[in-house]
């Protein structure tokens, strides 16, 4: 599933439809861009696995599609082809779509996440095999301005430069130089500066104020750029990156895009989803993620 912001504030999305994520209330798949059903006033957009949410410039955030996880939000594990209103979410002022949860940066700098929370990505302090269909506070974080979510791990930038992560964390993907997973938020180590995060399935790269990017996490195919397969489990600087000004991580994966308009992208190449570099017209987007040009 791939969506599109558009400058009216509606969304658009496309691709695979099983579960209604396309959201203009049917379950077929579409090839082209379709208006998702009663969104409007949205300021940003994201997309998960099987469902997506928007974030509304009320505060409030709204998502559609595969919900048996409770990642919608709405209280239910039932799936909907058209938006839902997340429960008890005011103020928020960001949005990430992880595999099967998601998570909101709320104005006074908490985050709120729902959803799948095996892994502990949820950063409640608990971990449960069942859905937990309504926000719940991620616990001792504050001053957050972003929020990332990936397959198991969820991470969030703090105004200080600092990122902290929580969730399962086999491959390094929480980044503070272990392999163990945690329920609440740990600091990812050797990063400072960091100015926005993004969560692939089992890495995590962040975009340094200075215009480099650093990841950090399961290597197998190269997608933290360090010219190794190795995993790392603390952020490891990607060579040959600069004047970068977003960053968004996929699958096996990973695309910076810079200053002049270009992108560059490195990891698995399956379906050749990697170039050395793309001429940006404005938005340029890479397995559901996308990043628009300012």
């Amino acid at each position: 599933i791939s969506c599109a912001l558009i400058d009216d504030g509606t969304v658009r999305c496309w691709g695979a439809n099983e579960s209604g994520e396309v959201g203009d209330g049917t379950t077929g798949p579409s090839s082209f861009p379709v208006p998702v059903a009663g969104i409007a006033g949205a300021t940003a957009v994201a997309t998960g696995w099987f469902h997506a949410c928007a974030l509304i410039d009320d505060g409030t955030v709204r998502c559609w599609g595969r919900n048996a996880e409770g990642q919608l939000g709405d209280g239910t594990t039932t799936s909907s082809a058209t938006p839902v209103t997340v429960t008890g979410i005011t103020g928020a002022v960001g949005i990430a779509a992880g595999e099967r949860h998601t998570c909101a940066v709320i104005d006074d700098g908490s985050v709120a996440c729902w959803g799948a929370n095996a892994s502990g990505q949820l950063g409640d302090g608990t971990t449960d095999d069942r859905p937990v269909p309504v926000p719940v506070a991620v616990i001792d974080l504050h001053g957050a301005v972003a929020v990332a979510a990936g397959y198991g791990q969820s991470c969030a930038v703090i105004d200080d430069g600092t990122v902290r992560c929580w969730g399962g964390s086999w491959a390094g993907q929480l980044g503070d130089g272990t392999t163990t997973s945690s329920r609440v938020p740990v600091t990812v180590s050797d990063l400072s500066d960091a100015t926005a995060v993004s969560a692939g399935y089992q890495h995590t790269c962040a975009l340094v104020r200075d215009g480099t990017v650093r990841c950090w996490g399961w290597n197998r195919f190269g997608m933290l750029g360090d010219g190794s397969t190795t995993l790392a489990s603390a952020a490891v600087a990607v060579p040959g990156v600069e004047g970068a000004t977003g960053i968004a991580a996929g699958g096996w994966h990973t695309c910076a895009l810079l200053g002049d308009g270009t992108a560059r992208c490195w990891g698995a190449n399956r379906s050749e989803e990697h170039t050395s570099e793309l001429q940006s017209r404005g938005l340029i987007s890479y397995a559901g993620f996308c990043l628009k040009k300012k």
